[in-house]
């Protein structure tokens, strides 16, 4: 079993930045990879950014040059740094941890509004 938990989002300006962080505890040995998601009312909830244990990164094209995903291993911690937001990443954002069995473990998700 794998927990996820999340924290940060709220409220924050067109161009501005906000910082996710989501910490994983349980079986983190069996995390293949670590992701972030964002879903609004009405659409699928679709993939931002992603990590693996190896390192790699992969991220939608809506975020690329914008957002970064990084881990720190000794916190058990992923975090997704946002900058130049924009309305359009106003969203509830998820993580969620993959093990190498395929399961995925989400966290509670986070509001995220990019508004003036």
């Amino acid at each position: 079993q794998v927990q996820v938990v999340q924290s940060g989002g709220g409220l924050v300006q067109p161009g501005g930045s906000l910082r996710l962080s989501c910490e994983a505890s349980g079986s983190i040995n069996s995390i293949y990879s670590m992701g972030w998601y964002r879903q609004t009312p009405g659409k699928p909830r679709e993939l931002v950014a992603r990590i693996t244990s190896s390192g790699s990164t992969n991220y939608a094209d809506s975020v690329k040059g914008r957002f970064t995903i990084s881990r720190d291993n000794v916190k058990n911690t992923v975090y997704l740094q946002m900058n130049s937001l924009k309305p359009e990443d106003t969203a509830v954002y998820y993580c969620a941890g993959t093990t190498r069995l395929g399961a995925d473990y989400w966290g509670q998700g986070t509001q995220v509004t990019v508004s003036s």
